[in-house]
């Protein structure tokens, strides 16, 4: 059971990312208002690979478990989780795969220059927070103390989204952090923090709900850095139609209840 001690804090950070989101969605751009049609079950079969970022292994566990209670003759292969920036480049370089969800367009834009991805379409927002160990045993008051040499911090990598997103949150601050080890998705920050071998590190709201094991710390100005969630159908999907069935449900009234119960914003 998720510890009551998040579920304000994931509230309140959804609260702000649908107001962020909704801001960011003001460009016109169709992919963040418009919700695809479902594909008919009956058309639907088959095994389907899908890749998505670390920070969606909650949600899209949960979205395949209903897809294929929808779609009886699809069977979702396990979910493959990583860092965006690390499936990107598995995708480019020919891993088999359907779906590709990445948690910014950075990464996504990499596979559709490649020429590996139909149209992105959005489906969900995400913004950070600062965690630490239960009971905050290194005495982490805000981001200024991720710049203490004293205090042990590890965060994403700079070349995966929550670290460009932790990289832009720092620089607004005008923090220069003493970081003791960068990972390539934010699951292994969490995991570190979590098992009390960091004082602190940067996650997504979404990821503090996971883990009774670390407390949240809230980050002005972490509205102001938004993540944008794409996902797309691969032009070499080996079972295109069971692709586009899944897509769709990302993006289907269903699926958004789904990533907002987990504390996502609206694209």
């Amino acid at each position: 059971m998720r510890a009551s001690r998040f579920f304000g804090v994931i509230l309140g950070a959804g609260a702000l990312v649908l107001v962020s989101a909704g801001c960011a969605g003001g460009d016109g751009d169709p992919a963040a208002t418009t919700t695809a049609p479902l594909t008919s079950g009956e058309a639907v079969a088959g095994d389907l690979t899908v890749y998505a970022a670390a920070s969606l292994a909650t949600a899209f566990d949960e979205l395949a478990t209903r897809f294929e209670e929808q779609h009886p003759s699809v069977d979702v292969q396990p979910i493959t989780y990583d860092g965006s920036s690390t499936l990107a480049t598995q995708i480019i370089e020919g891993a088999p795969a359907d779906v590709f969800a990445s948690a910014d367009e950075k990464n996504m834009q990499k596979v559709v220059d490649a020429g590996l991805a139909g149209d992105p379409m959005l489906f969900a927002t995400n913004t950070l927070v600062l965690v630490v160990p239960a009971g905050d045993p290194g005495g982490v008051q805000g981001l200024s103390d991720l710049a203490d040499p004293s205090r042990t911090v590890v965060l994403c990598a700079p070349e995966v989204p929550c670290g460009a997103a932790s990289a832009a949150l720092l620089s607004r601050a005008g923090v220069e952090p003493r970081v003791d080890s960068y990972e390539q998705n934010v699951t292994a920050v969490l995991a570190k923090v979590a098992a009390g071998e960091a004082d602190a590190g940067l996650v997504y709201v979404t990821d503090v709900a996971t883990s009774d094991a670390v407390d949240a710390l809230d980050v002005p100005g972490a509205d102001d850095v938004v993540n944008r969630y794409p996902v797309a159908t691969l032009t070499d999907a080996a079972n295109p139609q069971a692709a586009d069935a899944f897509v769709a449900f990302v993006r289907s009234d269903e699926g958004r209840r789904v990533l907002a119960g987990l504390g996502f914003g609206a694209p």
